[in-house]
C-alpha cells in the first residue's frame, strides 16, 4: 500500500510547522497506520508527535540561512512522513523540499551492487570471476581477488581517493575519471592484505566495478543503470553523477559548515561514481528500500545483495552488496551511510518493524548515523534496546598498570595508547571493560582486547573482531630523537606508486616535509624511527643490513604500508 506525502498534509517547504488542516490530515493519517499496526504486531508505531519529534532532531538546520536535509519514513511501504530544512542553494535562496534532489555518497555502493548482481543473474559475470579478466591492467598479486571481495571490501586493494591525496592531488583537487581510478590501481605494487584475510573499506573496489559493469554490458554503467535499475523501479528522479558539469535541475548544491558559523560551498569536481555520485531524492530511496523488502527483483537478487561475506578463516562480516547488515538499537538493521564533499545520506530498513528511514543532507555538519537513527528511534519506540556496558570482573590495580603503554601494529605503524584512569583501563577515550584478566571488552562494542604474555615486558595483544582474520599490537616505547639522530633522516624519498617525492630536511629542530608544489608539514616522533605527519599517517623509515637509512613506510587511512626509496640528499641540506 502507498499514499502520497501529500495526502499527509506535509508541507513541502523547509518551514514545516502544520496549519491546523495539516495537522488534522497528519492525526488521522496516523489513526491509521496505528489501525493496520494492530493487524501486524510487529510494525513499527507511529506515535502522534512524530513529525515534532522530527523536527526538533533537524532544528539547528530549520533556517533560511543554513544548509539542511531532507527526510522520508515509510511503515509497510506506506509513507507516514517527509519533510525537508534548510535551503538547497544559499545564494539563491533555494529552500530544500522532500523532492530535492542530493548527492548520496558511499550510500551509491548499493546500486553499484544492484547492477553487478543483475548482470550476474544474466549470466554475463560471474561474482567468483578474478577481477583481472575484466581489468587486466591490474597488477597480478598472486592471490585472485574476486568481485565478490571488490562488493564487500575485502579485496586488500588500496584506496585510489587515499593515494591521490599523498600525491597531494586529492578527490576535491583533481576531477578524476575511472581512467584515473585505473591508472592509479595499476601502480600499486602491493595489497594492504591478502584478498578475504580483512574487511577494509575501500572505493577503489566500487569504481572498478562501475568500469566491470561497462566493459561486460557494452553501455555506460549510467546508462546500464537507468535502464536495469531506476526506470523498472520507477526511481524517476535518481541517476549518477558520471559528469559534474551537467545541469541537473532540482539539485541542492553542498555546503561545509564554516569555524566563524557561516558556509562555503563543496561539492564534488569529479566524475568518478560507483563509489559514489548517486543523485536522488529521499522519495525515490523509500522506493527503492521497499523493492528490496518486496523483492522486486526476485528472490534471487535479494539475496545475492544481502549475502555477507566471509573472511578466509571463516568467520562472517557484517558487509554485504553495499549494504551493512547487523543490528542498531537492538533490532535488525539493514543500512549504509554516505558522505561526500559537502553532502552527507543515511538509508536503513528495519525489516522486523517494517520500517525505512531515509535522510539527505547538503549540509557537512549533519551527523549521518546520528541523526539517522535518531529518526528511527522515534519509530521504533519500545523495540530499541541500547547496548549495555558489560559489568565486567574484578581486576588488581598491577595487572591493568602492566597493559598500560604505547602499542604499534606491526602492518601500518598505527599506534594505541593504552592508560588507567580511575581505575579503568582505557584506550583514548574508550573503556575497555575487564571480561578476565586477559580479556577486555572495548566499550559496548563486539570488539575484544586480549593480552598475551610473550616473554619479559608489556604483554601484546590481539584484536577480536568481526573485520579482521588476525590483527595484533605489539608493546613499544616511545621515542624523542636527538638532532643527530633526525639529521640521519634527511634526504629525498621517492615515491612511483603516488607519484610524489618528499624532501625531508630538519627546521627548527624538528623534522618537515616538502612536497610539490608548495606543501609542508612536521613530523612528530611516535616510536623509533616513526613519525606522525599529516592526516594522522605513520612514516617508518627504514634502515638496510648496515643500518642506513635506504627508504621510508607510509601508512594513511585506507593505504598501508606504501614504500619510498631514497634518491638522496637534497641540495639546501648540508652534513651535519
Amino acid at each position: 500500500m502507498s499514499v502520497p506525502a501529500a495526502l499527509y498534509g506535509l508541507n513541502s517547504q523547509p518551514d514545516v510547522r502544520m496549519t491546523p488542516t495539516d495537522l488534522a490530515r497528519f492525526t488521522a493519517c496516523t489513526a491509521l497506520a496505528a489501525t493496520l499496526a494492530v493487524a501486524t504486531p510487529t510494525m513499527a508505531q507511529v506515535p502522534a508527535d512524530a513529525a515534532q519529534r522530527v523536527d526538533e532532531i533537524f532544528s539547528r538546520w530549520d533556517s533560511n540561512t543554513s544548509a539542511g536535509c531532507a527526510v522520508g519514513v515509510s511503515v509497510n511501504g506506506l509513507t507516514v512522513l517527509e519533510r525537508a530544512y534548510g535551503m538547497a542553494d544559499l545564494e539563491h535562496g533555494i529552500p530544500n523540499t522532500p523532492a530535492t534532489i542530493f548527492e548520496g555518497g558511499s550510500l551509491s555502493k548499493q546500486f553499484t551492487s544492484a547492477a553487478i548482481v543483475l548482470l550476474a543473474m544474466d549470466g554475463k559475470i560471474s561474482l567468483d570471476d578474478d577481477v583481472r579478466k575484466y581489468i587486466p591492467e591490474l597488477p597480478d598479486y598472486g592471490d585472485p581477488i574476486t568481485l565478490k571481495h571488490l562488493m564487500t571490501h575485502t579485496s586488500g586493494l588500496r584506496d585510489w581517493g587515499s593515494v591521490a591525496q599523498i600525491s597531494t592531488w586529492g578527490r576535491e583537487q583533481r576531477s578524476h575519471d575511472h581512467d584515473w581510478v585505473v591508472d592509479i590501481l595499476s601502480r600499486q605494487t602491493a595489497l594492504n592484505y591478502e584478498p578475504g584475510r580483512q574487511y577494509s573499506y575501500t572505493n577503489s573496489g566500487y569504481n572498478l566495478l562501475a568500469v566491470i559493469v561497462a566493459r561486460a554490458s557494452g553501455m555506460s554503467f549510467a546508462e546500464f543503470s537507468t535502464e536495469r535499475v531506476f526506470k523498472p523501479l520507477g526511481l524517476t528522479n535518481t541517476q549518477w553523477r558520471d559528469d559534474y558539469r551537467r545541469i541537473v535541475p532540482g539539485r541542492s548544491s553542498a555546503y561545509n559548515a564554516t569555524q566563524d558559523g557561516g558556509w562555503e560551498i563543496n561539492r564534488p569536481i569529479e566524475y568518478v561514481h560507483g563509489n559514489g555520485g548517486i543523485l536522488t531524492t529521499v522519495g525515490d530511496l523509500t522506493r527503492w528500500n521497499q523493492a528490496l523488502t518486496d523483492e522486486r527483483f526476485g528472490p534471487d537478487f535479494t539475496r545475492m545483495m544481502h549475502d555477507q561475506a566471509e573472511l578466509n578463516d571463516g568467520s562472517q562480516i557484517t558487509y554485504a552488496g553495499g549494504l551493512q547488515v547487523n543490528r542498531s538499537m537492538g533490532v535488525r538493521t539493514i543500512s549504509h551511510t554516505g558522505s561526500t564533499a559537502g553532502y552527507r545520506a543515511f538509508a536503513a530498513r528495519y525489516p522486523d518493524q517494517g520500517l525505512s528511514v531515509s535522510m539527505l543532507c547538503n549540509a557537512s555538519n549533519a551527523p549521518t548515523g546520528g541523526n539517522g537513527q535518531a529518526v528511527a528511534r522515534v519509530y521504533l519506540g519500545d523495540a530499541v534496546q541500547d547496548p549495555v556496558a558489560a559489568e565486567g570482573v574484578p581486576v588488581s590495580a598491577e595487572t591493568l598498570e602492566a597493559y598500560t603503554g604505547l602499542y604499534r601494529d606491526p602492518v601500518t605503524g598505527n599506534t594505541v595508547n593504552l592508560r588507567v584512569s580511575n581505575g579503568t583501563l582505557r584506550a583514548g577515550t574508550a573503556r575497555l571493560t575487564p571480561l578476565s584478566d586477559t580479556r577486555f571488552q572495548v566499550g559496548t562494542r563486539q570488539t575484544f582486547y586480549d593480552f598475551h604474555k610473550d616473554g619479559p615486558g608489556r604483554p601484546s595483544f590481539s584484536v577480536n573482531s568481526w573485520e579482521y582474520t588476525e590483527l595484533s599490537y605489539e608493546p613499544v616505547d616511545a621515542w624523542q630523537p636527538s638532532s643527530a639522530e633526525l639529521a640521519a633522516f634527511v634526504g629525498t624519498y621517492e615515491s612511483t606508486e603516488a607519484e610524489t617525492t618528499y624532501e625531508i630536511t630538519v627546521e627548527d629542530g624538528a623534522l618537515t616535509v616538502w612536497q610539490r608544489p608548495g606543501h609542508t608539514f612536521e613530523l612528530t616522533p611516535v616510536y623509533e624511527n616513526a613519525f606522525r605527519g599529516r592526516s594522522g599517517s605513520i612514516l617508518r623509515f627504514r634502515r638496510d643490513a648496515d643500518g642506513q637509512i635506504e627508504g621510508l613506510s607510509l601508512s594513511v587511512s585506507r593505504v598501508y604500508d606504501m614504500h619510498f626509496k631514497r634518491t638522496g640528499r637534497p641540495a639546501s641540506v648540508t652534513d651535519q
